[in-house]
């Protein structure tokens, strides 16, 4: 580039770059750092809440319709006892029958240890025969060592969902207040925002926040329960355990369908090769309907954003809030592209 060509670009760049845009950023740049904090500093209670408006807003729906015929407070706590009894119902029994699925899985570990390390010793084997010398007992530490940590891992997630009965219990409280109030509550939030906004604040939230979760729920529930008919069909061990995680994942956005489906092919290749292939086919082409078919006009209006800051946002909320901010970030970050109008962050 000669001296006048890079002057003329230099003049360009600054003009494009001028004040305002340039504070802009820097304020945008800002408030998310603060955020970043906020969640970081206030994680459990934040995530409580979150969930439990999430809960509100899901149960809503049947209120509303309800209202029509009976009294808000009435209809609140029909739909909200219903609710219970459903939840009482799965728990009894999908709930115990993964969490039995999940404790016969982890007792077969060892089983799946030794089967990884046989096949890596037939690798290398067979390398060796063709006269490449690779040595894969370090791999085979690593290997053990990620299995024993994976157990542990496995176990004390077990554990986990025990003990945190009390934040679900946190959880349901405040999402029957907040079915009973929610509008008040929110109302009171929004003075803390500047009168221009607040009409677009609770737009970007009812679209990229809670219209978010709505689709993700009902594409999850689709895939987990198409998976498992295809896992009983193939006559699939652990179909119901395998099925949920390949569901759960699928509630993260961009690559968490393909992390579960990977996972649950490396779980059954000790069952035979030919049966991973068949539940990795059958899993990919589910999701192609999925994501062809059916996220188009479940996801319609919800998010719209660029897959490098998708990406970008997920990595962020992993760092700050570990798993459940990851499935937090991509609707923070959605309200505030949509808030302030970030055209270059949004998708075509």
């Amino acid at each position: 580039m000669n001296e006048p060509n890079l002057k003329n670009f230099r003049e360009n760049f600054w003009k494009q770059l001028n004040n305002s845009k340039l504070i802009r950023y820097l304020l945008i740049f800002a408030f998310g750092w603060a955020i970043i904090q906020v969640l970081s500093y206030f994680k459990t209670v934040i995530v409580i809440f979150i969930f439990a408006a999430i809960v509100a807003f899901l149960l809503n729906y049947p209120v509303q319709w309800i209202s029509r015929f009976l009294p808000r407070s009435i209809s609140v706590l029909l739909v909200f006892l219903l609710s219970l009894l459903i939840l009482a119902g799965l728990i009894a029994t999908i709930g115990f029958a993964i969490l039995s699925q999940a404790e016969q899985l982890l007792n077969q570990a060892p089983q799946f240890l030794e089967f990884i390390i046989s096949l890596l010793e037939r690798i290398q084997e067979t390398l060796n025969n063709w006269n490449f010398q690779v040595d894969f007992e370090a791999i085979e530490a690593q290997v053990r060592e990620q299995a024993t940590a994976g157990i542990g891992v496995g176990l004390a997630t077990l554990h986990g969902l025990v003990s945190n009965l009390i934040d679900l219990i946190l959880i349901a409280v405040v999402a029957f207040f907040m079915l009973l109030d929610g509008k008040r509550v929110w109302n009171f939030v929004l003075k803390a925002f500047p009168d221009r906004i607040r009409h677009e604040l609770t737009e970007a939230i009812q679209y990229n926040f809670l219209g978010f979760f709505w689709g993700r729920l009902l594409l999850s529930i689709f895939f987990g329960v198409s998976v498992y008919i295809v896992f009983i069909i193939i006559d699939l061990p652990y179909a119901l355990l395998l099925a949920a995680i390949a569901g759960v994942f699928d509630l993260i956005p961009g690559i968490g369908a393909t992390i579960g489906i990977s996972l649950v092919s490396i779980i059954v290749l000790p069952q035979g090769i030919w049966l991973s292939l068949q539940v990795l086919v059958g899993c990919i082409l589910l999701q192609q309907v999925e994501e062809n078919l059916l996220m188009p006009r479940i996801m319609q209006g919800s998010i719209n954003m660029n897959p490098v800051f998708m990406f970008f946002a997920l990595l962020v909320g992993a760092r700050v809030a570990g798993l459940v901010g990851v499935f937090l970030s991509i609707p923070l970050a959605g309200v505030l592209i949509s808030l302030f109008d970030l055209k270059e962050m949004q998708g075509k």
